[in-house]
């Protein structure tokens, strides 16, 4: 009672005219530098700091989480519409959002990521208030092993469900952990596939690996087959979810806020673990299964609830226990103490204004993007008719700009086009791109947790499976690797006992002749 109390107090705080300004302003700016191929919300959060000097704290951090949730819709919208994740939060979005728009379905992918955005945050930020201390003290329990198995976890969902082979998805792997390698060993400092170059001593941004693997490379095939094979026009279709889908993403949008939430508050990869974990799960329950890689929708909605619960998981640890879990956490801890305050179990003590007005301007957040893109579907969907030549000419432009905003070098360009013809010869190939992005994302996370829970064991491989949290998430694992042989062993033993049951069957001379369809050969004459 005492936690919704101040939460009232909290909306009193937000919904003041100043407050409810910054909350709109950081939703339109949010979903506009989304929107933008490789500027994501930590880099708009960065850029914003320096503004905000001369405002209330409140104000400052109520647009700050205004601009976090916008730039993840906004991410998605070009994710789904462009093939072109914004962010890496939206990379999994791409996968049935952009079938589902090039089949005429935009405006509906885009429906259901604006619903699905808005049920994770709103579910999300309820559970934030609730659920609080608990899911702090849950992730000072969690050590390195579990944050490894959990990553092992990823890796092998990922390649199970993506791509037309487990072999290709772990091609796919392979090519994003060799990527994540480069640069200089966390623990050694010792340079990997470097080629003695300094500019990559600092190794390849996420940033630029997204935007080449995707932008770079769907634009390059794109241009491979436009005189092969002319462009047609993409029809926008209707505005508006009908009752056959609302039937298929209302229980995606209630699972997405229970994946993500917990993913959100432990530093395991911010969103991108959960929103493909969402993706496995949706997939492994539709009864469409035919439909995927193709553009279900369930793909779109369950993924994008995940997301968007995943930020409001993000701010428990880092309100309690000052804990940064994503790039925008850690962008946000600098805001905090650039005004003279440190996250922790004191804050809701000392600034209960500040935090409960900010988890209060969440919900307002939440209503205002609903309401502001939710009817803008059918205007982004628009995008699709602008033909293909100036459309790719525009991605290339902006992930052009996007990638050299990461670090200002030109370097950063060349490894650009480098990564974009990976790209070209990955789709040349039938490799799934998501599984390279993970790899980058996770692989030296996952590394570090590896090494670290080595050396408190001593170097005993035993150190990796001495939590019951790991164990569990071991046997999840082996599940998924079994669960194809086991499935193949059942159908073939199904096979066998129908062909046995065939043959013990005796065939009686001349039954073809006689009365087929009476079981008992009567004659009726």
């Amino acid at each position: 009672m005492n936690a919704l109390t101040s939460l009232m107090d909290g909306f009193g705080t937000a919904l003041t005219p100043v407050n409810l300004m910054w909350a709109a302003v950081g939703v339109l700016l949010g979903t506009a530098i989304g929107v933008l191929p490789g500027i994501g919300p930590a880099m708009a959060v960065a850029l914003l700091l320096p503004v905000t000097y001369g405002l209330d704290p409140t104000g400052a951090f109520i647009m700050f989480a205004g601009i976090y949730y916008g730039a993840m819709f906004g991410g998605s919208t070009t994710s789904i519409l462009l093939n072109t994740p914004g962010e890496s939060a939206a990379v999994v979005a791409a996968m049935e959002g952009n079938p589902m728009a090039k089949s005429g379905r935009g405006a509906q992918a885009l429906a259901a990521a604006a619903i699905g955005h808005f049920t994770g945050g709103m579910v999300g930020t309820i559970l934030l208030v609730a659920l609080a201390p608990t899911v702090a003290d849950l992730a000072v329990d969690i050590g390195a092993p579990d944050y490894f198995a959990i990553m092992v976890l990823a890796f092998i969902a990922v390649t199970s469900v993506l791509g037309s082979s487990r072999v290709r998805g772990l091609a796919s792997l392979l090519i994003g952990l060799t990527i994540g390698l480069v640069g200089l060993d966390a623990m050694t400092g010792q340079q990997r596939l470097t080629f003695g170059s300094l500019q990559l001593a600092d190794g390849i941004d996420v940033v630029i690996v997204a935007v080449g693997l995707f932008a770079i490379g769907e634009a390059l095939w794109v241009a491979a087959h436009l005189r092969r094979r002319p462009p047609e026009p993409i029809p926008v279709g209707r505005p508006w979810l009908g009752r056959a889908d609302l039937r298929r993403t209302w229980k995606a949008w209630a699972r997405g806020p229970f994946i993500g939430f917990p993913f959100g508050a432990i530093p395991a990869g911010g969103a991108e673990i959960p929103t493909f974990l969402s993706y496995v799960t949706e997939e492994r329950l539709s009864k469409h299964r035919d439909e995927w890689g193709k553009g279900a929708i369930e793909g779109v909605a369950g993924p994008e609830s995940a997301a968007s619960a995943s930020a409001a998981g993000t701010l428990v640890s880092m309100l309690t226990l000052g804990l940064p879990t994503t790039a925008v956490a850690a962008v946000m801890l600098a805001a905090f103490q650039q005004y003279g305050i440190q996250p922790g179990p004191l804050l809701f003590e000392r600034e209960p204004d500040l935090v409960w007005g900010l988890i209060a301007s969440l919900f307002v957040g939440m209503v205002l993007l609903l309401a502001l893109n939710l009817p803008l579907a059918p205007v982004w969907a628009r995008l699709l008719r602008i033909p293909r030549p100036y459309l790719y000419a525009g991605i290339l432009f902006f992930a052009a700009v996007g990638a050299y905003a990461v670090g200002g070098e030109v370097t950063d360009l060349v490894i650009l086009l480098v990564i974009g013809l990976i790209g070209f010869g990955m789709r040349r190939y039938g490799l799934p791109v998501l599984p390279a992005i993970i790899g980058v994302i996770l692989g030296p996370a996952a590394e570090q947790q590896l090494r670290r829970a080595l050396q408190i064991s001593d170097g005993s491989a035993t150190g990796l499976v001495n939590t019951p949290f790991s164990v569990t998430v071991y046997a999840v694992v082996t599940l998924l690797l079994a669960w194809p042989l086991l499935r193949k062993a059942v159908r073939r033993g199904a096979v066998r006992r129908e062909a046995g049951r065939r043959e013990a069957v005796p065939v009686v001379p001349g039954a073809a002749d006689q009365g087929a369809a009476d079981p008992l050969g009567r004659d009726d004459s």
